[in-house]
């Protein structure tokens, strides 16, 4: 599995932050407030495939591209940035050694923690 940042959904969260579309949750909520999977087939349906990317921090550039399992590491509820999302996805990402997602999401970490 060859899974790398992706920019432009670390870039989209670092603005998400800024602008405090954020929803200031512990790591445990995720399982509650992740977007199910209808959740996320209306999203591609309403969007498609390049805005829904932009929801995760990770990219397996080994799956086809206009599929869900292409993206990994999601971090909000495609409205907002969640902070248990960025604490499951910093957690992960150092368990399986993606130091690049890893970093991205300590980063976005840091920046929420500033603002409680």
């Amino acid at each position: 599995m060859a899974v790398s940042l992706n920019l432009k959904a670390y870039e989209q969260a670092r603005k998400l932050v800024k602008e405090k579309k954020i929803v200031l949750d512990q790591r445990a909520d995720w399982d509650a407030h992740r977007p199910s999977a209808e959740q996320q087939n209306q999203f591609l349906a309403d969007h498609g495939f390049g805005e829904y990317s932009k929801w995760f921090l990770g990219i397996d550039d080994e799956r086809d591209e206009n599929t869900k399992d292409r993206y990994k590491f999601p971090y909000g509820d495609f409205d907002k940035l969640h902070k248990c999302a960025v604490l499951s996805a910093e957690v992960r990402a150092a368990q399986y050694n993606y130091e690049d997602i890893e970093t991205a999401a300590a980063h976005l970490h840091g920046m929420l923690t500033a603002l409680e």
